[in-house]
């Protein structure tokens, strides 16, 4: 296991229990106490946890993991889904793109898919997104248009929030909206952790015709602080696994298509 992994590891950690001793890591991760020492230091110094003598504890109850360190997280699951949501661009479609590590898959399989190249000089997709790291690593592909929306970074998700993306994205008209979540459930609909995360992502869900929600199975039937929109707003769900009995009948009542994504 790289550093890079364990610092991974501990976070998700802390996330999950909120506070975590010494010896809780080293034997999570199988590594010696200097090891975890050394790595919590690592962490405390980044201000990503707090250090205490025994351990480390979250900076707080809303405590989120930074992009970078999400990385890992259900990787397999997030190709999976990113294909298939690729799958339901057409040639020629403008998507709207929040921030996020599902979207960023969904970003980069549009950005390597050979049938949405450009035909003649019209671009082959167009990207619109508050997410600086998308619009970074699609700057480079011939075939695909890059609008970013104005607006201030956030540390934790490289993403642009504020009046100004409102203000930009009110300007466009888009075919799909194509949203990660942290979590997806009957009575709040598509949340997130940050209110202005979420004001961002349902401006973009606003100026768009569909409204597609790529969400792995750990974010279905539970819900975090800001509501981006109800699942009455949401047309298409593309998840990695089946969907509880429950809350497909909710989906179902709310005309939401579910798609389920084959890993291969």
């Amino acid at each position: 296991m790289t550093q890079q992994q364990r610092l991974n590891r501990v976070l998700e950690l802390v996330s999950e229990r909120g506070s975590v001793s010494i010896a809780e890591i080293g034997d999570a991760l199988g590594v010696s106490t200097a090891t975890v020492r050394r790595d919590l230091n690592t962490l405390a110094e980044q201000r990503l946890v707090t250090r205490t003598h025994g351990g480390a504890t979250a900076l707080g109850s809303g405590y989120e993991l930074p992009l970078q360190y999400k990385t890992a997280r259900q990787a397999e699951a997030k190709v999976a889904i990113a294909r298939a949501v690729a799958g339901l661009v057409q040639p020629g479609d403008s998507v709207g793109l929040n921030g996020g590590t599902t979207t960023s898959e969904v970003a980069r399989e549009l950005g390597r898919s050979e049938r949405l190249r450009s035909r003649g000089d019209a671009p082959g997709v167009t990207i619109v997104t508050n997410a600086l790291n998308i619009a970074y690593e699609l700057s480079v592909r011939e075939h695909v248009k890059i609008v970013v929306t104005g607006g201030v970074p956030r540390r934790q998700s490289y993403e642009l929030v504020g009046p100004l993306v409102g203000a930009a994205l009110r300007e466009f008209s888009i075919d799909t909206a194509v949203l990660g979540v942290d979590g997806l459930s009957a009575g709040f609909g598509a949340t997130t952790m940050h209110e202005g995360e979420a004001e961002a992502s349902r401006e973009i869900a606003a100026v768009a015709r569909r409204v597609v929600i790529a969400a792995d199975a750990t974010k279905l039937g539970r819900s975090t602080f800001a509501r981006i929109c109800p699942l009455s707003r949401i047309d298409v769900l593309v998840t990695d696994q089946p969907v509880s009995a429950e809350l497909a009948a909710e989906l179902a009542g709310s005309s939401v298509e579910i798609v389920v994504a084959p890993r291969s």
